[in-house]
């Protein structure tokens, strides 16, 4: 029997960007003790576990093709990541990453592959491991690569965001279009829990229109 799942994006859903004064960016975190999970991520998490949808972590990790970390680098964060979740009443069942870059510094690693968002290989490849029904799955991401990977595959999409005028600009530029908006992962579990249980109008007020956002997001 398939079951269905909540498609999580890893940076900025779950914790927090990390400033990185030697590369001159904010970006992910490399290093375990950079990580730490967002106000409310295993509360929100433990929702949709008891909702019965499997939670799966789909990411572009390219800082091993950048060379700002290791392999063993990111597989300490992901320990971390879901030892973190779980001592806050979360669980989460399955991490996918994309590794590779079109212009990784390191030859392994740099292909135009099926994988790294936009493109919708990881969910594809989550449904086929964990034998999901995709198309009654959710995609929850801060940027607009995971809205269009959700969308390619027939997920509802939940766009993390509060900044309103550079999101519509760069959702309209990519012809991108989330099904609803929120600030943070518990309101996205606030729309999924209303959804499930037939509470459409509560849902509602995280609605996308084209050209502005949810009313609750000012």
């Amino acid at each position: 029997m398939l079951t269905r799942a909540v498609f999580l994006d890893r940076d900025g859903v779950i914790n927090p960007y990390i400033s990185h004064p030697e590369f001159g960016t904010v970006d992910s975190p490399a290093r375990a003790s950079d990580f730490s999970l967002l106000p409310g991520v295993g509360e929100a998490i433990n929702r949709l576990n008891q909702l019965g949808l499997l939670v799966v972590v789909i990411s572009n990790q390219p800082g091993i093709a950048k060379r700002k970390f290791t392999l063993s680098h990111l597989n300490a964060i992901t320990t971390k990541m879901r030892a973190s979740v779980r001592s806050t009443g979360g669980k989460i069942d399955a991490v996918y990453y994309c590794r590779h870059h079109p212009d990784s510094l390191l030859p392994f690693y740099r292909k135009v592959c099926e994988c790294r968002k936009p493109k919708p290989g990881l969910l594809l490849m989550a449904a086929s491991d964990c034998n999901l029904d995709i198309t009654g799955s959710y995609t929850v991401g801060d940027g607009v690569t995971d809205i269009l990977a959700g969308a390619a595959v027939g997920t509802t999409t939940i766009f993390v965001s509060a900044r309103k005028c550079y999101v519509c600009d760069e959702l309209a530029r990519h012809s991108a279009k989330p099904d609803f908006i929120v600030r943070d992962l518990g309101e996205a579990s606030e729309v999924i829990y209303s959804l499930e249980t037939g509470d459409v109008a509560a849902a509602e007020k995280y609605i996308f229109n084209d050209g502005c956002l949810a009313s609750k997001v000012q």
